[in-house]
């Protein structure tokens, strides 16, 4: 889902972190709805957006109460590195990967030559955000930017714009109102544009006069590649790979924005994971997402570049390692420091099936871990002892076997 680095950053970190205490109570800012639209409305009209395109656009749209309860939970910040990277690069997305490239190789052609991003890392973004085009979000957008921009959360102003954004792209016929959904947050389309930076970055790679990144794979393609182009990728150069850590080093010289030349990492004993010396002179920094004891991984300013799509380590090396995959290399070397492993979708589609079978609503085994499946696994932990946790772990799932 991408913000500009700087105000998702602000976004994320106080939706994730403010608590309920950002936001007006459901009830009160439901009350209130109908008196905020007239007020949204009053702005709209005043930013040049046709009155009619307004009220066609809010017919029938009502606060939505579960928009505030998904912006409590930020997976980038709430869920272990390893399960997030589990469910974000496993087998199957590689294979599915490997296949909407070769269908759409000729549009992430002309994005590699025309933007200079290489297709790998475009594919890895489609792949996070959407999964390749399948899951592009079921909230209707001007539903949930409405309901955020009328509940008194300490964002308001942001989504307001985001909204105003939103009405924008329907009243210039852009893209149609019906096909505008996405996140809970407002990012849409097939690699999840917030409305602001479709505006200022989206294009029309297809040529057909316009950009479309809902239903138009070469626009919405070529649109991220014009994003990392904004954010300074460099083609031809490594976002950074994996490492080992010598004896004795010290987090506290780690960090994405604490860069050395790769001289001083080499001095200090850091090799690649395989224990080849590091390559490249450039400037680089050390993150260890999981700390000292799990995965470490040499970073260069290319991955700053895919770090500013989402403002999230765990995001930005999960394409990274998508994009490494993509190309055939190897992934993730080093075991997380867990005795717990972590489950693929697959595994997450079993542990669903299994749950079902002992009957539990779970809903449709998806692979994807919501409330209903969290729950579950709570009630199953409580009966075999362990500490209730919801997370879908080996353990749960070899248990239920």
């Amino acid at each position: 889902m991408m913000l500009r680095a700087r105000e998702r950053a602000a976004a994320l970190l106080c939706l994730a972190g403010c608590g309920l205490a950002g936001f007006a109570m459901p009830a009160a800012a439901q009350a209130d709805f109908g008196g905020c639209l007239a007020g949204l409305r009053q702005q709209a009209v005043a930013g040049g957006i046709a009155a009619r395109t307004f009220d066609s656009a809010t017919a029938g749209i009502s606060f939505d109460p579960k928009v505030i309860e998904s912006s409590q939970f930020q997976p980038e910040f709430k869920t272990p590195i390893w399960d997030y990277m589990a469910a974000l690069v496993d087998e199957e997305r590689v294979e599915d990967g490997q296949a909407a490239m070769r269908q759409h190789a000729s549009a992430l052609a002309q994005a590699e030559a025309r933007y200079g991003v290489d297709r790998y890392t475009i594919a890895a973004v489609w792949g996070v955000e959407s999964n390749f085009g399948k899951n592009l979000g079921k909230s209707p957008l001007v539903q949930s930017l409405a309901t955020l921009a009328c509940s008194g959360n300490r964002r308001r102003d942001f989504f307001r714009g985001e909204l105003m954004a939103t009405l924008k792209i329907i009243d210039r016929g852009d893209i149609d109102a019906s096909r505008l959904t996405g996140s809970w947050a407002g990012a849409f389309g097939q690699t999840q544009f917030m409305p602001t930076t479709y505006h200022r970055l989206a294009v029309d790679l297809d040529g057909d006069g316009r950009r479309d990144i809902v239903d138009s794979v070469p626009d919405a393609l070529g649109s991220t590649a014009n994003f990392l182009r904004v954010a300074k990728w460099n083609n031809g150069h490594p976002w950074g790979y994996e490492v080992r850590l010598p004896d004795g080093f010290s987090l506290a010289a780690a960090g994405r924005k604490n860069k050395r030349p790769v001289a001083h990492w080499a001095s200090l004993g850091v090799t690649r994971v395989d224990g080849r010396p590091l390559s490249g002179g450039d400037a680089a920094g050390i993150i260890a997402p999981a700390g000292i004891e799990g995965p470490a991984f040499l970073v260069t300013k290319n991955f700053d570049a895919i770090y500013s799509y989402n403002a999230a380590e765990s995001y930005g090396l999960a394409i990274a390692v998508l994009s490494d995959r993509l190309r055939g290399k190897a992934g993730i070397r080093t075991a997380w420091p867990t005795d717990d492993p972590p489950l693929s979708r697959a595994e997450r589609r079993q542990l669903q099936v299994a749950l079902a079978a002992r009957g539990y609503d779970v809903g449709e085994p998806d692979g994807r871990v919501g409330s209903k499946t969290r729950d579950a696994i709570k009630d199953v932990e409580r009966r075999l002892g362990m500490t209730p946790t919801g997370r879908p772990g080996a353990k749960v799932l070899q248990a239920l076997r």
